[in-house]
């Protein structure tokens, strides 16, 4: 199938804090991606976990793209207004029967995990043992999961990573889709606003691949199509683990042209994009678009079966 002229992609950034190097390189990897297919780029703040964020750094962001010359092609979206769309498609998988409410606490599951003998810590989660998945048993529900035993083993490609595959019953459990304390999880928000921006292709850093799984899953149940996916490499801090707002990632120096020029480079190089010859960004923009368009366009991009 030809993505050109239908393709839409996007970067979504979380306002806890600006800009920095790591972040930098996807955002310069979705804008390449869909400058080399001919398609539109769009941002979304995806600021839906309310409590981590900061105010002004939505601002700051877009002040940060805009300084690096990465333009949206239509106007930003934000998660936090956008509430009711999660609410029907909660609604609509709750009527569906795909789920349920959960009155487990964090200590309550790993108690459960602990009894049966089966600790399995999996990147910091639990594998939820669906102690609620049959009913509350007299408790007082403080979450919404996903149903996700009747799913097989999800399979897909990502367009760098090649194929993938994880069985999201046995290696993460019944998800959450809407939390304690009344805010909708990450995985559902992204999928309802993924189908309703119309996004083709997610590209997005590599620290979020474990995540397409239980989106696809979402997705699926939905009646949502599934987009093409590519997971850039991350930028590693001193301490060898990924740069992150977490671990003191400097905040990105927009400031002047010449430093937001500088940023883009080292972006671009983190990428396995060759140094520009040319001394201004818009020209190295679309110097990297032509290298990007030789190496990725035409390079396997198979949704999930």
């Amino acid at each position: 199938m030809n993505q050109r002229g239908s393709y839409r992609g996007r970067f979504a950034p979380s306002p806890t804090g600006p800009l920095h190097a790591g972040s930098l390189v996807a955002a310069l990897a979705s804008w390449l991606d869909a400058r080399a297919h001919g398609g539109q780029w769009l941002v979304r703040i995806e600021d839906v976990d309310t409590p981590r964020c900061v105010p002004g750094a939505d601002q700051t962001i877009l002040q940060q793209l805009a300084a690096c010359g990465l333009h949206a092609d239509a106007p930003p979206v934000w998660q936090s207004q956008r509430t009711t769309y999660y609410q029907q498609a909660l609604d609509q998988l709750v009527a569906q029967g795909m789920a349920y409410p959960c009155a487990c606490s964090r200590k309550d599951i790993e108690a459960a995990l602990a009894q049966s003998g089966h600790r399995r810590p999996r990147n910091g989660e639990l594998v939820y043992p669906g102690t609620c998945r049959e009913g509350l048993h007299s408790k007082a529900a403080r979450a919404w999961r996903l149903r996700t035993e009747s799913f097989r083993s999800t399979q897909w490609t990502d367009r760098r990573l090649g194929p993938h595959q994880q069985d999201v019953a046995l290696e993460v459990g019944d998800f959450v889709l809407q939390r304690a304390d009344g805010l909708y999880a990450y995985q559902l928000a992204v999928v309802v606003d993924d189908a309703a921006q119309g996004v083709t292709h997610v590209v997005r850093g590599e620290d979020l691949a474990d995540n397409t799984a239980r989106q696809i899953l979402l997705q699926r149940a939905l009646g949502l199509p599934t987009p093409h996916y590519l997971h850039t490499p991350l930028v590693l801090g001193p301490n060898g683990e990924k740069l992150s707002k977490q671990n003191g990632a400097a905040a990105l120096d927009t400031a002047s042209s010449e430093a937001a020029f500088h940023a883009l480079r080292t972006a671009a190089v983190a990428l396995g994009l060759s140094q520009s010859p040319a001394n201004t960004a818009p020209q190295a923009l679309a110097d990297w678009t032509s290298q990007w368009q030789a190496r990725w366009v035409c390079a396997p991009s198979v949704p999930a079966a």
